[in-house]
């Protein structure tokens, strides 16, 4: 009757349990095989998204019923849960899976500046916080930070110097409005505003910014089956918005 939860099992849990109330992360994603893939914040201790033995600051592949696959990139490597499939992220909050190629993409808040787009691919290191485009909020440097790109590394694939604060992401691959055809579209808390990026294969060939007269801090941007797109809003009065262009 749609009114209850019931026979529900755990099949993840980040380890170890570290939470301070920020930087969560936690967006999911299942993948062409039916894979899901936890993309996780590093819960304000920036360390950790570089100790092997913790989930933190990780993306993590598990099947459906929560065992890590044969092919992740850490399996045989003990003492590194073999769940992990990549590393160095701060707190992401957007993951989504490009429907032409089939590959993971997510987004993570940068600290002061530095917001980034990442194509996690299995075992690779994406910085933080050795690596990274922001500084703390006290307007010091990030104290691990060494520079925007270190050795054994990868660079973002997209970087915001001023961070909008991104914040889901959703593809546009339906028919319904075919002038937003191969772009990728981030909500923006910072911002206020839905952020629509055109894409040329993998590469950003345009970035506009949309809604700014809304004022609302978008928290999730999602591609509905009649083709509109659905946000949600983040505020004590939150709203579900349906966003979609005007006929010629």
């Amino acid at each position: 009757d749609l009114a209850r939860l019931e026979g529900f099992e755990v099949i993840f849990r980040q380890q170890p349990k570290l939470s301070t109330g920020h930087h969560f992360g936690s967006r999911l994603v299942f993948d062409r095989d039916g894979n899901l893939f936890v993309a996780l914040g590093e819960n304000n201790q920036r360390p950790t998204a570089q100790d092997m033995d913790k989930h933190q600051g990780k993306v993590v592949r598990i099947r459906p019923d929560g065992q890590a696959l044969a092919d992740n990139p850490f399996v045989d490597q003990q003492g590194v849960p073999p769940e992990i499939w990549s590393l160095g992220h701060r707190n992401q909050q957007g993951a989504a899976i490009n429907p032409w190629t089939g590959e993971l993409w997510t987004h993570e808040h940068g600290p002061r500046g530095g917001d980034e787009i990442n194509l996690p691919k299995p075992g690779r290191n994406y910085g933080w916080p050795l690596a990274t485009h922001g500084i703390n909020y006290n307007g010091q440097p990030i104290p691990e930070a060494t520079g925007e790109v270190v050795e054994g590394s990868e660079a973002p694939h997209h970087v915001w110097v001023d961070s909008p604060g991104v914040s889901g992401m959703a593809f546009y691959d339906a028919e319904r409005f075919p002038a937003w055809q191969h772009n990728l579209f981030i909500g923006a808390l910072v911002d206020r505003s839905l952020i629509r990026l055109q894409l040329d294969g993998d590469e950003i060939a345009h970035e506009e910014r949309l809604l700014k007269e809304l004022g609302a801090r978008v928290r999730d941007v999602r591609l509905g089956p009649d083709g509109y797109l659905y946000l949600l809003t983040d505020s004590d009065d939150g709203q579900l918005l349906r966003v979609g262009l005007e006929a010629d």
